[in-house]
């Protein structure tokens, strides 16, 4: 937890105001999330509230909870202006000096557009010591070309430096070629099959084997229809689905990075289900993995996601996250989980 929390201390450079000049928080709305735009809204009021739950001694979280958990990233963002305007200070600064741990961890997403959380969890993931290549490869296996692009200017505007760079800084070989290809935003998405690119009829074992470079090529340029078609055709030529061949054939975070997105491709909500699975399975919890799918899904996928948790794993996501973490923390998560069903 400590070492966790120390990415979130008083010398982390957590944007101010980061939607001021362009608000690109509607590039990643879906319909199928469990947090929608409050009716009623009131900026003014929510801020207050805020404030009055921050003065004197102690902290009402349940306030806070109740706002944040339930209004959009759109609408935090008017609450922060709101806030900035009556009281003089920033809400972040202010709630990041009352709020600790994982609860505040999730609150300070909760307060960021949804580039700016990603260009954030990157930042994180890359600097000091060693790399949390899961949220590279998180993040970067299931944005899609506008996102991408959009994390990218904005990594550049709150940090002063270039993702790509960053990234090649801190990995190395195929698993380095891999992200970087990701990072140029250029796969077709157009809904066309090319039955005339090799790729669909040399998938067999055979003739891929261990090609690394072909395995980049296609999963990394080709659309999402024609990628389908190339893992139909996979398991006819070789008799084996193209993930199972990915773990024989890769290992760490290259089999992870091919894994990733595959899955993507495959079934989004299925990918982060899992996710969040192995991020409290067993013994401890990635906290880290947790937060970031709960906070970045809310407003997107996070129906779906619950439904495919529930069918792949037979328990509702409602009851591992209850059963996995506890006070303040356990109860903006169940909010932003939306129910027990």
């Amino acid at each position: 937890l400590n070492s966790t929390n120390t990415q979130l201390g008083a010398n982390a450079s957590i944007p101010a105001k980061p939607a001021q000049t362009r608000d690109t928080s509607h590039l990643r709305l879906g319909n199928r999330g469990t947090v929608t735009e409050a009716s009623g809204f009131n900026p003014e009021e929510d801020a207050q509230k805020i404030y009055n739950a921050m003065k004197g001694a102690g902290t009402n979280e349940a306030t806070i909870i109740e706002i944040l958990a339930h209004r959009t990233i759109a609408q935090r963002q008017k609450i922060k202006e709101a806030f900035k305007q009556s009281v003089g200070k920033e809400l972040l600064d202010c709630l990041k000096s009352e709020l600790t741990g994982n609860f505040e961890m999730v609150v300070v997403g909760l307060m960021m557009p949804a580039p700016v959380y990603d260009a954030y969890e990157l930042k994180n993931a890359i600097k000091g010591a060693g790399t949390e290549e899961a949220c590279l490869i998180d993040i970067l296996a299931s944005r899609s070309k506008a996102e991408i692009k959009e994390i990218i200017a904005t990594y550049k505007k709150e940090h002063g430096k270039s993702l790509e760079d960053d990234v090649c800084g801190d990995t190395s070989g195929m698993f380095q070629r891999v992200l970087v290809s990701l990072l140029t935003a250029g796969r077709d998405e157009s809904t066309k099959v090319d039955e005339a690119q090799a790729d669909i009829y040399e998938a067999g074992e055979a003739h891929w084997g261990t090609d690394e470079v072909k395995f980049l090529t296609v999963l990394c340029v080709r659309n999402r229809n024609h990628l389908l078609r190339v893992f139909q055709e996979y398991q006819k030529i070789s008799g084996r689905d193209i993930e199972d061949s990915i773990k024989r054939e890769m290992s760490g975070c290259l089999e992870d990075a091919f894994l990733a997105i595959v899955k993507c491709m495959k079934n989004k909500p299925a990918f982060f289900a899992e996710r969040l699975y192995k991020s409290m399975k067993g013994l401890g919890t990635t906290d880290n993995v947790l937060i970031r799918i709960m906070v970045a899904r809310a407003e997107i996928d996070m129906l779906d996601i619950k439904a495919e948790f529930l069918k792949m794993y037979g328990k509702t996501l409602h009851s591992f996250i209850k059963g996995d973490t506890s006070g303040d923390y356990r109860k903006i998560l169940l909010e932003l989980c939306g129910g027990e069903k």
